[in-house]
């Protein structure tokens, strides 16, 4: 009876330890474009610059993919090198990346 208690509370001991060794690592997101940018901030819900290095706007509309566009920062400003748009179900609007030269 001794032997089964012994066992059994190391097997319980055994599991604890290895809960405790697993490492959860954060998923890094690559950014490489603006739609894709675009897709990433729409998931998120959020206006969040790339840090690409490049002049970048960002903007939000619940009207059309053209108004985000409009609502991006510079825009009008500079010349446009490359425009992305996503539709957020989370913020249920538009989400637009427009990179600048």
């Amino acid at each position: 009876m001794r032997l089964f208690v012994a066992c059994l509370l190391s097997l319980v001991a055994s599991a604890a330890v290895a809960q405790d060794v697993i490492i959860a690592r954060p998923r890094s997101v690559v950014v490489t474009g603006a739609a894709d940018h675009a897709v990433v901030i729409a998931r998120r819900g959020a206006l969040v610059h790339s840090g690409c290095g490049q002049y970048e706007g960002i903007g939000f509309s619940t009207v059309s993919p053209d108004a985000a566009v409009r609502s991006c920062c510079f825009w009008g400003q500079r010349p446009a090198v490359e425009i992305g748009t996503a539709w957020s179900p989370v913020r249920r609007g538009w989400f637009a990346v427009v990179r600048y030269r």
